[in-house]
């Protein structure tokens, strides 16, 4: 279908590609894959017209292709989902799916009900129940990633480029997702497929292209690989044990407790409650995990501990102390809150400041001195985070945004390491991060864990709670449906709590 050859890719300061070659089949999955900052996302930024090569050639269908803007690319049948969500929020459902290609009726004016009717139509065929009237600021992060896919599934695609797209769904959801892609294959859609989940590589590719560093680190087909094949070209070598190594199993029965939340209730949207009656408590330095379907509550949970969302009811305590109902985030900060967010563009990251200025701008306190800010601590600090977190940038003073995701992720990470919290908070934490980089991740939350502080951590990945955590708690609409010792865990148990609610609620309608 595309061929892309010799594709490279020069910015100030950095080559993103050197001489890429990649094709993609017709009515296949395409995989490509690499480590954060191997060039992905800017080879399909080129291919959807985002971007345009310093050098090298397209050809589409065996005829010359020269893209210098994404329309044309859309004219030409080329849609991409990426990894970093392109929506209005202050739009509904059904005017961000077909934003720049409304259809039109006579005298110009906007057909409203023919859009909400393909609209639905397409969240059907997706297996959601999405309303269509839903303003899209009041969706979860997963519910957007779904309209996101659907906004290029209302145009006719011939090449679909999915950039992390199951990063916030999780088993069920991705399984939803699968079956759409096998339905655009027999469709004769072709799909460019990325994502640093090694297993949904492997069960869903058929053909394979790994980077490394900008260059072409290998090809393959279905059948031949594996995930070794896989590791041993991103990163070089293979890796040694698992993906995730689950800490040593620890006992916490004799340690204080370090967060108790007692009936706490929060609002959602509609007038509904986001939380309903939550009640847990967690020790000093356990490491907790939190797995539910999309819209469970473990969001909504971690926003109302950190003071972004406000709690209508219950009480939340650290280390003993009651803190306020309607506390801001500054004052739970300082009460030793701290929260790593799902979405880490609207609420993690000021993009057009630097890595160092977005590292130290939640703790700008700590440096205050008599005369003004204390810049030799503040360059020591920045320093020493990304060295300990290993964030791949070439100076500190560059924006964060020209970050890998992974890297970005990193930044969001030390940034609240910087705050000293005795409680963290992790909301899907190795969304758009790699094998390498994940690995990483957790071993610095091992670390900190061991140093006594407390990790709550909401994650769709079964593996990722699994091996990592010292207890789940389970969440579903809005309850705690079960709490799961680290030798009851197993996916079957996980899934089948994750639905309890969701049964009693549809018996109760019926």
């Amino acid at each position: 279908m595309l061929s892309a050859r010799a594709i490279r890719k020069a910015y100030p300061g950095t080559v993103a590609l050197k001489g890429v070659d990649f094709d993609i089949h017709h009515a296949k999955v395409n995989v490509l894959i690499g480590e954060n900052g191997a060039g992905k996302s800017t080879l399909m930024k080129i291919l959807a017209g985002i971007e345009q090569p310093t050098s090298g050639t397209l050809h589409y269908r065996g005829e010359a292709l020269h893209l210098t803007h994404p329309r044309e690319a859309i004219k030409r049948g080329i849609g991409i989902v990426h990894q970093e969500l392109n929506l209005c929020a202050n739009l509904n459902v059904a005017e961000n799916m077909f934003i720049g290609k409304e259809l039109k009726g006579p005298g110009g004016t906007v057909r409203l009900a023919r859009q909400r009717r393909i609209a639905t139509d397409v969240l059907a065929r997706m297996g959601q129940r999405i309303d269509v009237d839903a303003l899209v600021q009041e969706l979860s992060i997963g519910e957007r990633q779904i309209v996101e896919i659907a906004k290029v599934l209302v145009s006719e695609v011939d090449i679909l480029i999915l950039d992390e797209p199951t990063s916030s769904l999780s088993k069920a959801e991705v399984g939803v997702l699968f079956s759409l892609i096998e339905e655009l294959k027999r469709q004769g859609v072709s799909i460019v497929y990325i994502s640093h989940r090694l297993e949904e590589l492997i069960e869903i590719g058929d053909t394979f292209t790994v980077l490394r560093d900008g260059n072409l680190a290998g090809t393959g087909v279905a059948g031949e690989v594996t995930v070794d094949w896989l590791v041993t070209r991103m990163i070089g070598a293979q890796m040694e044990g698992p993906l995730r190594d689950g800490r040593a199993a620890a006992t916490f029965a004799d340690r204080p407790v370090a967060l108790r939340v007692e009936g706490l209730e929060a609002s959602g949207v509609n007038g509904g409650l986001a939380l309903k009656q939550l009640s847990f408590s967690i020790k000093r330095g356990e490491i907790v995990g939190f797995y539910g379907l999309m819209g469970a509550g473990r969001t909504e949970l971690f926003e109302t501990l950190i003071g972004l969302r406000r709690a209508l009811a219950g009480t939340i305590e650290i280390e003993g102390r009651r803190l306020p109902l309607d506390g801001t985030i500054a004052e739970r900060i300082r009460a030793g809150i701290a929260l790593v967010p799902e979405d880490r563009q609207k609420l993690g990251l000021v993009p057009n400041r630097s890595v160092a200025d977005n590292l130290l701008l939640a703790n700008l306190e700590r440096y205050a001195g008599i005369t003004g800010l204390r810049s030799g601590r503040m360059r020591r600090d920045v320093s020493r985070c990304i060295d300990e977190l290993m964030i791949k940038v070439s100076d500190p003073e560059v924006l964060v945004s020209t970050l890998s995701g992974g890297n970005q992720q990193k930044a969001v990470l030390g940034k609240n390491l910087l705050t000293e919290p005795k409680i963290l908070l992790l909301d899907e934490p190795t969304r758009g991060i790699d094998i390498k980089a994940r690995r990483e991740l957790f071993e610095v939350i091992d670390r900190l864990a061991e140093r006594g502080l407390t990790i709550l951590y909401a994650s769709s990945d079964l593996g990722e709670i699994i091996s990592g955590a010292d207890r789940v708690l389970v969440m579903s609409q809005g309850r705690i449906t079960a709490d799961l010792q680290r030798e009851e865990l197993t996916e079957a148990r996980l899934v089948a709590s994750s639905q309890v609610q969701r049964r009693d609620t549809r018996k109760e309608s019926a």
